[in-house]
Parts: C-alpha cells; sequence; structure tokens
C-alpha cells in the first residue's frame, strides 16, 4: 500500500528508521516489510508532519499504524515542550480492561449458558454512542454531584465504593487518578466550574455522565475470553503475577471516555484552532489537526485539565463497566468472584522520563510498556515482571496479553495497541460480505449481541495480528504471556467514538 519510493531504511528484521530532513532524529519504525507495505500515502504523509512539529523530539510509528486525527492511529510522540491535543484524539484515555472470572472454560461451553451471560451483561451495560444508565434496567444509578467528584478525583475509595468497586481495583490501573496542570484535583474542580458557565455544557454534563458503565460504538467491544497461557517459563511466571490461569475464563474491555470526552477534545481542538488563526502562527503541515501550545502557557494548562477530567471518567466507566460484568457473571454463577487484572489506557498524553529528561509522552493507538525494573513500577505488583499489555486483534484471531522487554526503550516503552486497521468504515463497507462475516462467527461458534455483526469491523477489515505481533517480539519490544480465544462478543453498530 505504501509508495516504494518511501525512503524506509532497515535496521533490524523488524525495525527501520525514516528519516528526517535537517539532521532531526529520524521516525523509529516498528514493523516487517510485510507490516510497513501496509503503511498507505495518509499515513506516511501524517508521520513525516507530526515528527517534524514544533517541540517533537521522537516519533515512533508501531506496526498497527494507519491514518488517524492529525498523526496516525497507532503512533508515539514526545516532546519536552509542547502539548498536542491531536495524538489524544477525540477519545481521551480510550482503553483496555480485562477482568479475570473464577470459572473454566468448560462453564461457558453451552451456548444457552453464554447467551444468558449475555442478556445479563446488555441488562447492566448499554452499548451506542448516545446511550447511559437509563436505556438499561440493571444500571448504577450516577447523580450529577457524583459525577462531578468522578471527574475530578478519578478511581477514589470513595468513588469505587459509592458505585459499587472494589477499591483494590485502583491498584491494577495504569493510572488510577488525574490531576490538574498543577498536580492537584482543585485545578480540575476549578476548569469544572469554568465549564458549568457554559450554558450548553451544563445542560449536556448530566447525561454525560449517565454514560459511565457503557460502551461506544463501533470498536469498542466487551469479550469472554479463554486464556491460553504461553508454554514458557517467563510466561508462566508473569501469568501467576498477573492472575491468569491457563484454560480459565476472563472478560475484555475496550472503551474510553464517551461523549464527555469527545466534547471536552472537541472544544479544545476548536479553542487552538482560533488562537492559531488568531496569532497567524502556521500549523505543522499545514494540519488543522496538529493545533498544539506550549508547556506552561493557560492554553496548555487547559488542555491538560481537560484531558485529566476525561480520563477520570475514561478510568471510572471501565472500572465500573467490570463491576457490572462480574455482577452478571454472578447472576448466571451465583457466588462466582473475580478481579481486575489491568487497565491500561491507548490514547493519552503522561509526563515521563525520556533519554534522561522530562518528557510529554503522547500515545495516540499506542500502549505503555514499562519492563520489570522500571523506576514508575516499584511498589506496584508488577515491579519484577512488568506490567500487562492488552492488545486486542480480532475475536476469530484472538488477542493478546504480552509483557514488556528491556528492548522497549527504543520506542519510548510503547507498543502497539492491537491489530490496527487495513481498511477503512467505508471501503470495508462496500468490500466485504454481511452474510459470509455472520457465518464465519457462527462457523467459529462465537455468539454476539448483535443481528449482524457490524460490517466495518469484521476481522477482514484489521491487519493480520499474528504478523503485528511478531513484529514486536521480533523488535524486542515485548513477549506474549497469553492469547484470549473469543466466546462471545458485545457490540453496537454505531459510529466509532475514536
Amino acid at each position: 500500500m505504501n509508495d516504494a519510493s518511501t525512503p524506509f531504511i532497515e535496521t533490524g528484521e523488524a525495525t527501520a528508521i525514516l528519516p528526517l530532513p535537517n539532521d532531526q532524529k529520524p521516525v523509529t519504525v516498528i514493523g516487517t516489510p510485510a507490516i510497513r507495505d501496509t503503511f498507505d500515502e495518509g499515513c506516511i504523509r501524517q508521520t513525516l508532519n507530526s515528527a517534524m512539529a514544533p517541540g517533537v523530539s521522537h516519533l515512533v510509528l508501531n506496526p498497527d499504524a494507519h491514518i488517524g486525527y492529525g498523526t496516525p492511529v497507532g503512533c508515539v510522540m514526545a516532546s519536552p515542550s509542547h502539548i498536542y491535543p491531536g495524538p489524544v484524539g477525540v477519545d481521551i484515555k480510550c482503553s483496555m480492561s480485562l477482568l479475570a472470572v473464577d470459572i473454566d472454560e468448560d462453564a461457558v461451553r453451552d451456548v444457552r449458558t453464554r447467551r444468558a451471560i449475555i442478556d445479563a451483561i446488555c441488562a447492566r451495560t448499554p452499548t451506542g454512542t448516545g446511550r447511559g444508565q437509563r436505556s438499561v434496567p440493571k444500571s448504577r444509578d450516577v447523580t450529577h454531584t457524583l459525577g462531578s467528584q468522578i471527574v475530578t478525583e478519578g478511581a477514589t475509595p470513595d468513588v469505587c465504593n459509592a458505585l459499587g468497586i472494589p477499591p483494590e481495583w485502583a491498584d491494577r490501573c495504569e493510572d488510577s487518578r488525574h490531576t490538574g496542570h498543577d498536580g492537584t484535583a482543585d485545578a480540575l474542580r476549578t476548569r469544572l466550574d469554568h465549564h458549568k458557565l457554559n450554558e450548553r455544557f451544563f445542560e449536556r454534563f448530566p447525561k454525560k455522565i449517565r454514560q459511565l458503565g457503557s460502551y461506544g460504538g463501533g470498536n469498542h467491544f466487551g469479550e469472554c475470553e479463554i486464556v491460553r497461557v504461553r508454554d514458557n517459563e517467563r510466561a508462566h511466571t508473569a501469568a501467576e503475577v498477573f492472575g491468569l490461569r491457563d484454560g480459565g475464563v476472563a472478560f475484555l474491555s475496550h472503551c474510553g471516555s464517551r461523549g464527555l470526552g469527545h466534547d471536552l477534545a472537541s472544544g479544545q481542538f476548536k479553542a487552538l484552532a482560533d488562537h492559531f488563526t488568531k496569532w497567524g502562527i502556521p500549523l505543522p503541515g499545514d494540519d488543522r489537526q496538529l493545533v498544539h501550545a506550549p508547556l506552561g502557557t493557560d492554553e496548555a494548562n487547559h488542555y491538560l485539565d481537560d484531558m485529566a477530567i476525561g480520563a477520570n471518567f475514561a478510568t471510572v466507566n471501565h472500572l465500573l463497566i467490570n463491576a457490572l460484568v462480574l455482577e452478571a457473571f454472578q447472576e448466571v454463577f451465583p457466588g462466582v468472584s473475580g478481579h481486575l487484572v489491568y487497565f491500561i489506557s491507548h490514547n493519552i498524553a503522561r509526563e515521563e522520563i525520556v533519554d534522561n529528561k522530562p518528557h510529554w509522552v503522547h500515545r495516540k493507538g499506542a500502549t505503555r510498556a514499562f519492563p520489570g525494573g522500571h523506576h514508575a513500577l516499584k511498589g506496584t505488583p508488577f515491579e519484577r515482571t512488568g506490567h500487562p499489555i492488552l492488545l486486542p486483534g480480532n475475536p476469530q484471531a484472538g488477542s493478546s496479553v504480552m509483557v514488556a522487554n528491556a528492548g522497549a526503550e527504543a520506542s519510548c516503552y510503547s507498543v502497539n495497541h492491537g491489530a490496527g486497521r487495513a481498511m477503512g468504515r467505508k471501503a470495508a463497507s462496500r468490500a466485504l460480505d454481511q452474510s459470509a462475516i455472520d457465518a464465519s462467527f457462527k462457523d467459529r461458534d462465537i455468539l454476539t449481541n448483535c443481528r449482524n455483526y457490524p460490517i466495518d469491523e469484521a476481522p477482514a477489515a484489521y491487519k493480520d495480528f499474528d504478523e503485528v505481533l511478531r513484529s514486536v517480539e521480533l523488535a524486542g519490544l515485548a513477549s506474549e504471556v497469553a492469547r484470549l480465544e473469543a466466546r462471545f462478543v458485545i457490540k453496537d453498530g454505531d459510529k466509532a467514538d475514536d
């Protein structure tokens, strides 16, 4: 797909660089030759624009990369001096979470049992871009006051207890709480009060808060999995620390900050675009989606505060979904227990150390990958092994739990966030056959809650997941701990949030 003239310079079996003019640091490219062929002209153009944007010191292109919002989905951008909303996107802190349920695969073999679990989950966790808790009968009540506390404080014990979330699950989060630009929750309260002066925001806020505990549309999903731990000592050690059993049942979720995050991000893009117009500042690559602000300015601070508000929503959203899913399993299997394996984002900017200097590391469709021994994991359950990396593939190829290697330093301690799209949504709708897609799920005994599986989300619309994982392993970034085999999928056919 990519232009044969694209000047990739191979540096290994699954690594390359993309040179930049004026002796700038080249783009680090992760992917086998077969994967690099999937990077189309638009993806490469966005890569070059992003890498040469003001203040950008590092840019990494992951094997799942494809054209995105200003920057490719599947890239990492680091800057010591600027913040960029584009590499976070409109679904702030879109994330993955994995819940381990204490039953074995035989318990979900029966079709009627799986259908009962699907019905129990759907009675608690609505799907779709506009739907919230009031659209399902067994929801949690989230008041305006509690909603304000959630978005400014994150997954505190008080918030978790109010929603019936086990408070200890917060210890299994990449970040359970996000603070404002000055490191305080007060900055977020001040920012939220500012938004509430906007009549439209104030009117919409209660509705957005009621989306807590729900999936969005498009590529958001919930999936019942069977865990297959890889047969090697390192995988077995990591699986034990993660709380994963071979042949056990787990539940994988993908969603983010829903309508609230979208509103916050859209408002920031508009505000920064207005500033660029007012100031007459040139945009990188003349792309309005690459607006940015120097750290320390009011514009940067406002973005960081809005990002944190959206990220707190996304964190509690995932934790609530997992609590509701466990409750659904308990309806079908009375007395069953479960625990959160991990919750990790792939649409966020975080302050981290890169080349011994603080940088804002923007991960757009990219996942943090800290190996065992990394300073940021000190005092966590994953200090020695490295934390779980949750990578969705597709229901038929499976998904993956990985753990980082020391070599992940070369990619700003990041890996891809999944398989990555091989076809745009419109192209998939034109090229693929609905009846064949539905038949393929039936043949593999994978149930869904959909009358027809969303055609633009069909497995064929995504890249070869095994080749993507092969790229990650050959590049020395991470190793697979377990493969997850889908037994049923919960999705919605609406347009994707991210």
